[in-house]
């Protein structure tokens, strides 16, 4: 089974080095970057880095291998305040349920409200009294499948849905991802996982239209209507390889520490570490530390700094319901509020 693993690691990390082995020049140069964000708590508490550990629905977010470790289904729903000061919110709507003794099946619904921006035109550029959202929202289905309790791999496919008043755009991505348990408490635990490899978006519609008079006036005066054309963008493509280890005290009671490296396809690339702990699965305090490498042109990215949360489990007949927050320090802005709550069976 070892060497199995090793072999579909390796494999994986190859084709994930060469998909990623891009130059600087791009950077900045992808669309669709509610992507990247993350509407779940706990995984939010520890900057989007628990690849080697995340499970259930969050999993769909980080590393879809991770969904095939619940117990029989689970729901959540979540709320991202982003970067307060702004009037961004984005919320997230998961469910999971174990298919056979070893897969799982996973839908997540999420969507990224803006609030009400005020309408205006050349003629009118302090508005017109009128207000408009647009509207951003992703679908994802995910399965992932659990072999000897040892190695999960999962697959999830995400529709993406992009629409302002006439003019709309829609792609799809694929996320892959691997992770590996092992030693006697399952203490050491190893995941990686691509996301967002997808095909390129291009908006259009009739908002990209516009009538004008006909430059022939041989046959008469008319209108034509013109079309613009949208230059196409790429997905914010990331590669995530993560480690684990936990550090048991007692029974239900340890410490996880972790470590992420993350490469961003369109921006700099990320490295981080984290520090979970964990009190008889009722209460669980997390932290971690995420730094920018190299040089960018166009700045740091905007998820750098410290993070923190926390999650409080409350029995309920054998079926905890956990509630998690988490705070992200963002640059700039005065940060990001994840709050969450998962019920599960």
């Amino acid at each position: 089974m070892n060497i199995k693993f090793y072999i579909s690691f390796s494999f994986i990390l190859t084709i994930a080095f060469g998909v990623f082995a891009g130059n600087p020049d791009r950077q900045g140069q992808a669309g669709a970057g509610e992507l990247l964000l993350n509407p779940w708590g706990k995984s939010a508490g520890l900057h989007s880095m628990s690849t080697s550990s995340v499970t259930g629905i969050e999993a769909m977010r980080i590393n879809v291998a991770g969904l095939s470790r619940i117990n029989k289904f689970q729901i959540g729903v979540s709320s991202n305040k982003l970067y307060s000061g702004s009037d961004l919110n984005f919320v997230g709507l998961g469910l999971a349920t174990r298919v056979g003794t070893s897969g799982a099946l996973g839908v997540e619904l999420s969507q990224l409200k803006f609030g009400d921006i005020p309408i205006t035109t050349n003629l009118q550029p302090a508005g017109t009294g009128g207000t408009f959202s647009p509207s951003f929202f992703q679908l994802g289905i995910g399965y992932a499948f659990t072999y000897a309790n040892k190695i999960s791999v999962g697959l999830l496919f995400r529709a993406i849905s992009e629409s302002v008043i006439d003019v709309s755009a829609f792609g799809w991505a694929i996320d892959a991802g691997v992770q590996y348990v092992s030693g006697e408490k399952d203490n050491f635990k190893l995941g990686i996982s691509l996301r967002n490899i997808g095909s390129p978006m291009q908006f259009g519609g009739e908002g990209l239209s516009v009538r004008r008079d006909n430059p022939d006036q041989a046959y008469g005066s008319y209108q034509i209507n013109y079309d613009y054309r949208a230059a196409s963008f790429e997905l914010p493509s990331i590669l995530n390889i993560g480690v684990s280890y936990d550090f048991y005290f007692k029974d239900k009671i340890y410490l996880r520490a972790l470590g992420n490296f993350t490469s961003n396809a369109f921006s700099r690339d990320q490295v981080g570490v984290g520090a979970e702990f964990s009190f008889k699965d009722l209460v669980v305090l997390r932290s971690a530390y995420k730094l920018d490498l190299g040089q960018s042109i166009g700045g740091n990215n905007i998820y750098t700094g410290l993070s923190a949360g926390f999650t409080v489990n409350v029995p309920l007949k054998g079926n905890p319901i956990a509630f998690d927050y988490a705070y992200r320090a963002t640059n700039p802005y005065k940060g990001s509020h994840n709050f969450a709550v998962l019920l599960s069976f």
